[in-house]
């Protein structure tokens, strides 16, 4: 298992680009792009999906959105996971025999960002699924709040960008970042995956909308806490009541709301406490950010 935690590279030449331009006076600029460039995701022979992404942990990305699909199992022994940079391209091989053509055929877009997804599916993965009943301190929140939105990233180097954070108590282990906040939480899932890494105790932490999608993804990887920056949808928290998944959302220095799962918070510091996001760290949610 790689030391944790793991951690965007913003210094990473293949993901960013110097362009160009002129600002609103008309004077020359020069700014850092995020890179953007297809994977194309094979299980065993058959081709599943193309998506974008920004090209880091290619093989984490293949294993999570396999996995959160329900086209790779939990007990699915992996022989093989090899990626191919001059095609971009990587194929998971199962040493159980695979066959998706059908579910390949009747994927759909969903909100947010650039992934086709099975939608039916992932709700049909929710029947009978039951959440720890973890504890969740709201000084960890507000701990990791501070650290995640000060931790280089190419967020902060770039913008238009998501990033997603996988979390023990008051400490993040795994930061991702990608063009679509799928992805992000695909390349965590799979890394999950990939080490063994148990999910009873973990809160995921992510910049972008609550959505119905952000929702059951974290809820299939048996998460039981979903965090953001940003807003909610509706749906979002109706199925997250349904599962009874811990939802917060809106947080901004001592403020955040919570609409699903208050039974495991912990208001264990005094909000007056805290004090309010520094105006040179303060960060907007990527959401914002890609407008």
């Amino acid at each position: 298992m790689p030391e944790i935690p793991l951690l965007p590279n913003p210094a990473d030449p293949r993901l960013t680009r110097r362009i160009s331009g002129t600002d609103q006076t008309g004077a020359e600029t020069e700014i850092s792009v995020v890179e953007e460039r297809p994977l194309t995701i094979y299980l065993n022979r058959q081709e599943i999906v193309t998506a974008m992404t920004i090209g880091d942990y290619p093989e984490y990305l293949a294993l999570g959105f396999l996995r959160n699909q329900g086209m790779l199992r939990a007990d699915d022994v992996v022989t093989g996971v090899d990626y191919d940079d001059e095609i971009e391209t990587v194929v998971v091989r199962t040493l159980r025999e695979t066959s998706y053509e059908e579910k390949v055929q009747k994927k759909t877009r969903t909100s947010g960002c650039a992934v086709g997804t099975v939608f039916g599916d992932m709700m049909e993965g929710l029947e009978g699924l039951t959440l720890p009943q973890a504890e969740v301190r709201t000084s960890w929140l507000y701990a990791l709040a501070k650290e995640i939105n000060t931790t280089p990233s190419l967020y902060l180097e770039a913008g238009a960008i998501h990033g997603t954070v996988l979390c023990e108590r008051d400490k993040p282990l795994v930061y991702m970042e990608d063009v679509g906040r799928h992805n992000a939480v695909d390349k965590i899932s799979g890394f999950m995956f990939q080490h063994g890494l148990g999910s009873e105790d973990k809160i995921l932490y992510t910049t972008g909308r609550l959505t119905s999608e952000m929702v059951i993804k974290t809820a299939l990887m048996g998460i039981p806490v979903l965090a953001s920056r940003s807003g909610f949808t509706a749906w979002g928290v109706e199925i997250a009541r349904q599962v009874g998944l811990t939802l917060i959302g809106r947080m901004r220095g001592q403020r955040f709301v919570c609409l699903s799962g208050e039974e495991r918070l912990l208001r264990d510091v005094d909000p007056a406490s805290v004090p309010e996001e520094d105006r040179k760290s303060r960060r907007k949610s990527a959401d914002e950010a890609a407008e």
